[in-house]
């Protein structure tokens, strides 16, 4: 399956709308990456597509990236070096285990949205949203190319 047709454009609406709402309470960035197959370490993978998307580039360093390989059933959430030093290392982990548990039900679109959300809320407690802030990067979801995929 190509990651383009992982998600029905309905499903890919819907996450959408959960990044652009979630992003209303912060200042973090949250995106969405959907590659086919992940060859190696999907965290490694995951750091790769993070600096493609530019998502190292924001004023306060506070992306979020939840990368996600469909046909090799991988994922991870990576977030940039303003949140890491500010959160404990195991962060992530109710995030993951939730995304684990909807992603075993075949729940893709669910638990991507859940997964938006409550990412949402852990990043307003240390990120809030302040007057004038700027969406620095897209909303919508990014799917792997075949320029990435040779450069894995």
């Amino acid at each position: 399956m190509k990651a383009t047709e992982f998600l029905t454009a309905a499903e890919k609406e819907t996450v959408t709308a959960a990044i652009r709402d979630a992003e209303l309470g912060t200042s973090g960035e949250i995106r969405i990456h959907l590659d086919e197959v992940c060859k190696g370490n999907p965290m490694k993978r995951a750091e790769s597509v993070f600096r493609y998307l530019g998502m190292d580039r924001t004023v306060l360093h506070n992306g979020v990236l939840i990368y996600v390989a469909c046909q090799t059933k991988v994922f991870a959430v990576i977030g940039d070096s303003g949140i890491n030093n500010a959160v404990p290392h195991d962060f992530w982990n109710d995030v993951i285990a939730m995304m684990k548990h909807r992603f075993s039900a075949g729940q893709y679109a669910e638990g991507l949205a859940e997964a938006v959300r409550m990412t949402g809320e852990k990043l307003k407690v240390h990120f809030p949203y302040k007057e004038g802030d700027v969406n620095e990067l897209p909303d919508e979801i990014s799917f792997g190319t075949e320029t990435e995929r040779e450069n894995r």
